[in-house]
């Protein structure tokens, strides 16, 4: 990667994708592309290039990419899957059109792609425990339906076209840096919020629920690490299940109080999100990731929250101070 584009880099994701990749780039090779409304800001917007790419333009993204001589285009652009249940048809346009912009565009220009799938590819007929690799995808969301079909789309130009397309199978992901989005896996990060303000937590998933995920230093990681990897020893391109912890919100609950004695939660189960979290797997198999380009996760559960507590800590006295201004 020399010069890398980024779509969706204000994003959950790609806010921090972009700062990272800035810092292992250079600063001038990375290109935080937005949408109108969603304009970066403070270091994201100073730290280097931007340029409105919307993904339903291809011809904004060719733009883009000849500009600034890209080889390297991040694709983070999507609605997440409880929005994506409201907007069918922009989750559609976006996640698949979108995509297929994309993938022209790279065709036409010699670039490599990625484009991340999730666990939200997988349904009810899929393995709920270690889910293989290779095994049936049948999702019933629309969100699932996108993330399927462009796994099958990157692997289509990679074989037909020589595209270099890669991506992961990314599990809930949690950050403290982006607030949620709208994901099934969200309250993951809004209960940390809640603990650290001293707030019972109001969970919308049932007790129970496993799901896997991950800490968000982990899942940038595993972003570039698969585009750096050695393309002779991919068996698999689109997608890499990758895996670091899995739970349900009893026990991340536990571990929050363990470090906060006083948090407390009650359950208000949200029907939308709790029949999508139980069409997803419970836990993810990723011998193929650690075998064919060295994954391996750094943060467990107890590292993660530690993590998660301290620097929400600062985050948020920092708000409540300006606010208070």
């Amino acid at each position: 990667m020399e010069n890398v584009l980024i779509i969706g880099a204000t994003g959950q994701i790609g806010s921090e994708l972009t700062m990272l990749l800035r810092e292992h780039c250079g600063n001038d090779h990375v290109v935080a592309g937005y949408i109108h409304g969603a304009e970066p800001k403070g270091a994201l917007a100073e730290s280097g290039p931007s340029e409105c790419v919307d993904i339903t333009d291809a011809d904004a993204i060719a733009a883009a990419v000849k500009k600034y001589k890209v080889d390297t285009i991040y694709n983070l652009a999507a609605l997440l899957s409880a929005v994506a249940e409201a907007r069918p048809q922009l989750a559609w346009k976006i996640g698949v059109g979108g995509l297929y912009n994309v993938l022209e565009v790279a065709r036409e220009n010699g670039c490599a792609v990625f484009t991340p799938s999730s666990i939200g590819s997988f349904g009810p007929g899929t393995p709920l425990d270690h889910t293989p690799q290779d095994t049936i995808q049948r999702p019933r969301t629309i969100y699932g339906v996108t993330k399927v079909t462009g796994e099958l789309l990157s692997d289509y130009y990679a074989h037909r076209f020589g595209v270099d397309t890669r991506s992961v199978r990314f599990p809930g992901l949690i950050s403290y840096v982006a607030p949620p989005g709208g994901g099934t896996t969200d309250y993951a990060v809004d209960i940390f919020y809640s603990a650290v303000r001293g707030e019972t937590f109001r969970c919308p998933i049932a007790a129970g629920t496993f799901m896997d995920m991950m800490y968000m230093p982990d899942a940038l990681r595993a972003a570039v690490e698969i585009m750096e990897a050695d393309p002779s020893r991919l068996v698999h391109r689109n997608s890499f299940n990758v895996a670091s912890m899995s739970f349900d919100p009893e026990i991340i609950a536990g571990k929050i109080k363990e470090l906060i004695p006083g948090f407390t939660m009650e359950y208000a189960v949200d029907p939308l999100r709790q029949s999508i979290a139980e069409s997803w797997p419970n836990s993810l198999d990723d011998s193929c990731a650690r075998n064919e380009w060295d994954w391996k996760p750094r943060y467990d559960l107890d590292a993660m929250a530690r993590d998660m507590i301290e620097k929400l800590r600062v985050k948020i006295g920092k708000e409540e101070a300006v606010n208070a201004l």
